[in-house]
């Protein structure tokens, strides 16, 4: 190591590639078996007495964009969560910025 700084706007571009590379390709091949809670759910005999979630009509549930169903539509959900993410992300850290 030659103990050369990288720039925030470089390691911020990097995370941001490297998460689009993760929502928008390799969550692709994530399993389509339910989640250790559903399972145990389901194991236990409870699974049936689920209710909807106040948010299952939102534009991203599911894993999904509502309107553009398989993998397309997986991808542009993954990129709009990590885009999201990203300016909640930058606005806090702004804020707590300004505090200091």
């Amino acid at each position: 190591m030659t103990g050369r700084r990288v720039s925030t706007r470089t390691f911020v571009l990097v995370g941001f590639a490297l998460s689009a590379l993760v929502a928008g390709v390799l969550s692709l091949w994530a399993s389509s078996h339910p989640d250790g809670l559903e399972y145990v759910a389901e194991r236990t005999g409870f699974g049936g007495t689920a209710t909807g979630s106040p948010t299952a009509g939102s534009p991203l549930a599911d894993y999904g964009l509502r309107g553009l169903d398989g993998p397309l539509g997986t991808s542009i959900a993954g990129l709009v969560g990590i885009v999201v993410v990203g300016v909640l992300m930058t606005v806090l850290a702004r804020a707590l910025a300004r505090r200091g």
